[in-house]
């Protein structure tokens, strides 16, 4: 119990009212904050790409690293807690267009639209989000109430000639 970091590609789910799920500094990668009130399961997912099938063998090494394994993955992880999914409640964030500008970096894009699509294939309605934009995103969530906090921190451009 307390305050458990979740790391790029990894997942964290708990059912004590006294934890804390905390991502820092996302950038590009999306966050998936999901809480089940009713039964008090929270998680949370740090995603780092949107499709496995950029890199199998890391898929099956690390399936949260990508939005369409890992995501499964975070909602399995809270059923086998108990969560309903019918009582979830659901947020992303991140998917920021950081670092560079140009259409060749747009993975914060591809990690939105990958993850709408994952919740949406799973019947599982986005809630809240905070994505886009040129921002990096430290999320929390507090199990015991469900209540998630977004920081947002500017951040610089680099312009690539």
């Amino acid at each position: 119990m307390g305050l458990h970091i979740v790391t790029i590609g990894d997942c964290r789910v708990s059912a004590h009212a006294d934890d804390t799920l905390v991502t820092y500094a996302l950038g590009s990668c999306i966050a998936v904050i999901i809480f089940d009130k009713q039964t008090g399961v929270g998680g949370l997912l740090h995603v780092l790409l949107p499709d496995s099938q950029l890199d199998g063998e890391k898929a099956r090494r690390n399936p949260c690293m990508f939005a369409d394994t890992g995501i499964p993955l975070l909602l399995q992880k809270a059923h086998q807690l108990g969560a309903c999914k019918q009582n979830l409640r659901v947020a992303i964030a991140g998917g920021s267009r950081v670092g560079v500008t140009g259409e060749y970096f747009q993975v914060g894009e591809a990690n939105i639209a990958a993850a709408r699509v994952v919740l949406k294939r799973a019947g599982v309605p986005i809630h809240c989000q905070a994505v886009g934009g040129s921002s990096a995103r430290t999320v929390k969530l507090h199990v015991g109430s469900g209540r998630m906090a977004i920081q947002q921190t500017e951040i610089g451009e680099l312009r690539i000639a």
